[in-house]
């Protein structure tokens, strides 16, 4: 080929090294930074076409593996390899790429561009056996990896992405499918990142990760699977997180982490499968938390990171962490706004349930209880109000007692400084207040000394105020046992 026929010298040095596998390095320094690689000159400089040349034809010797493996080149051209099959494993780190590569399509067995700076990377439907390394890459421009499969892990450890507009995501690997880890700790990503529909067998990690997309959705990782862990703590996105739909097999990690966008959702975790979600220790959240439909294991959520919005309708989980009182779990129930959710009622219930907190359990019911009366009409909200008041919807047994005690006082000292008079003189017995009272205020008990004798005055009055708060009281603590009994 003619690119092969009219080599510059550093072209001839990658020529010569390559069906060995060895190194060839045209750095003049250990750290040298490849940005200003536009600079470069002829001695460093290499063309795509060539290095596409050598992995087509990939000139063998007996006894070598070939591998491209070049070191602080810049690389002018596009390196066009759409739907080639390239076996020799490509390494190009710390280079300078003038154009981005066009690796649509491709099949690498291994493909290394750690700390090299790009205009952008075309790669959708790639195919990598191997490993794909992009470690410490800036890059200018979109990175293209969307139905990508790498059989290996992806590793962006401190990779930067950024493009001139907002025109498409600097990074999609959405439907990408990876066969081991997605390690990116201390990424910087300046414009969406799409995963939607990516599948990861093994960890996420994304640790210090910035994820920079203001009014916008930052990280778009619908549908995402994951077969392990997300690690994504200290986690600092200001867009939308949107995680609809995931299904994460483990933890995902959001210790530390600080989410905002404000007057939109902050993070939308919706319809999820998760094992365990950690949200703790970090800023309070800027924007709404969406958690609706979704399935959560162990959900440890501190109330301090609770945003203004919450939705948490038909939010199943096991376990909620840490231990809170109720009184500091309610709250988040009624960040749902003005409807009445019983669900979440239910749901907080059954987690205090499960730690053996029934008192923190009877004290969520009550305030389902107080939250439902909103919703009825009047006399249902001043029937509730009675319910309340006098056994707490049945989750106060002993507000009853201390009723019956306060009217049984009062009418034994009210009767007992002024007898009724008798029925039948001559055939009533003895007057005891404290009986005659008691026969007053218990419906379905008789001690015979209500019949037997007859206020008058204001004091036939008392008698029945007695008998109707009796038997409302007793409607009371019926309605509030078989309220408990059925839900036992």
């Amino acid at each position: 080929m003619s690119e092969i026929d009219d080599l510059t010298p550093a072209e001839l040095r990658i020529r010569r090294a390559f069906p060995r596998g060895e190194p060839v390095d045209f750095r003049t320094a250990e750290n040298e930074d490849p940005a200003p690689g536009d600079t470069w000159g002829a001695e460093r400089t290499v063309r795509a076409s060539v290095l596409r040349a050598l992995l087509l034809k990939a000139p063998q010797e007996d006894g070598e593996i070939a591998a491209l493996k070049v070191t602080g080149a810049r690389i002018t051209g596009v390196l066009d390899l759409k739907y080639a099959t390239i076996d020799a494993a490509v390494r190009l780190s710390h280079c300078h790429f003038d154009d981005a590569p066009d690796l649509y399509g491709a099949r690498l067995r291994q493909l290394n561009l750690s700390k090299s700076v790009l205009p952008g990377l075309t790669s959708g439907a790639l195919r990598v056996e191997g490993v794909l390394r992009m470690t410490d890459c800036r890059t200018r421009g979109p990175v293209r990896l969307g139905g990508a499969q790498i059989s290996g892990a992806l590793f962006m450890e401190r990779a930067q992405f950024t493009a001139p507009d907002d025109s498409e995501p600097v990074l999609q690997l959405n439907q990408a499918e990876i066969g081991d880890d997605l390690w990116a700790p201390e990424m910087r990503a300046h414009g969406q990142v799409r995963l939607t529909g990516a599948a990861v067998a093994g960890r996420i990690n994304v640790q210090d990760a910035e994820f920079h997309h203001p009014g916008g959705t930052a990280l778009d990782a619908q549908n995402l699977t994951v077969g392990a862990h997300v690690r994504a703590r200290c986690l600092r996105a200001r867009g939308r997180v949107e995680l609809r739909g995931s299904r994460i097999s483990g933890r995902l990690d959001l210790l530390h982490a600080h989410l905002s966008h404000p007057g939109d959702t902050a993070l939308r975790a919706s319809s999820c499968v998760i094992g365990e979600l950690w949200l703790r220790r970090g800023d309070r959240i800027e924007g709404a938390l969406n958690l609706r439909r979704s399935h959560i294991e162990i959900l440890t959520l501190e109330p301090e990171m609770l945003p203004d919005q919450v939705h948490l309708s038909n939010l199943t989980y096991t376990v909620l962490a840490p231990h809170e009182p109720a009184e500091r779990r309610l709250p988040m129930l009624e960040l749902e706004g003005d409807r009445y959710e019983p669900y979440g009622y239910e749901q907080l219930t059954a987690a205090y349930r499960h730690v053996g907190d029934d008192d923190a359990a009877r004290l969520v019911q009550l305030a389902k209880q107080r939250r439902r009366r909103a919703t009825l009409t009047w006399y249902g909200r001043l029937w509730g109000h009675v319910q309340d008041a006098t056994v707490g919807y049945g989750f106060r047994p002993l507000r009853a007692a201390v009723w019956l005690l306060s009217l049984t006082a009062v009418g034994s000292i009210a009767y007992g400084l002024h007898h009724p008079r008798p029925v039948k003189a001559d055939e009533a017995p003895g007057f005891n207040p404290v009986f005659y009272t008691l026969d007053l205020l218990l419906p379905v008990v008789n001690f015979g000394q209500e019949s037997a004798f007859a206020p008058d005055g204001w004091y036939q009055w008392l008698s029945y105020a007695l008998i109707i708060t009796g038997w409302i009281l007793a409607t009371t603590i019926l309605a509030g046992v078989t309220r408990t009994v059925s839900r036992q």
